[in-house]
């Protein structure tokens, strides 16, 4: 491949855009969440970083800040009849997943599941977890989903419906 080929290669799948929530406030080294005790570390939020060798400071995490702020990067929108037979059994879904997505991703997290008229509205902090969601109700119960991402990159969209 030539030197061309490649430097338009790189911009179709680099972008320069930044999530404000993970970039405008960077611990300088190790630090910890005094809200939640996610660990930062070689530049990733973790629950498991093991910084015992530095000197931590507390700094709220981006998770943190997004639940404070209700600032979602992701939402779910539940609709349809089956929801309404089911709403218990769905939002026992939604939570599960959270907790296997948190247990791995301390910034993927619930921000709230909240009734939204005949609809179930769940927001969250992470786009991956709005998406592992969608494909979850997917898998567990069919229905029709749609994933839209906004402009800037950091926003999804999951909408979810079953007659």
């Amino acid at each position: 491949m030539d030197k061309y080929q490649h430097s338009q290669k790189d911009k179709l799948f680099k972008t320069d855009k930044t999530d404000p929530y993970l970039e405008a406030h960077r611990p300088g080294g190790s630090a910890q969440c005094p809200e939640c005790g996610a660990k930062y570390h070689a530049g990733q939020w973790s629950w498991h970083a093991d910084a015992s060798h530095v000197s931590v400071e507390n700094f709220v995490c981006p998770a943190c800040r997004r639940v404070a702020d209700r600032a979602a990067a992701g939402q779910v929108r539940l609709a349809g009849g089956f929801l309404q037979k089911h709403r218990e059994e769905l939002v026992h879904l939604v939570r599960n997943t959270e907790a296997r997505e948190k247990a791995e991703h301390a910034l993927e997290r619930l921000i709230d599941v909240a009734e939204d008229g005949d609809e179930l509205l769940v927001t969250t902090t992470g786009l991956h977890l709005a998406n592992r969601i969608g494909h979850d109700l997917e898998a567990a119960y069919d229905g029709d989903t749609s994933y839209r991402y906004s402009d800037s990159e950091f926003y999804l969209s999951v909408d979810w419906h079953r007659d």
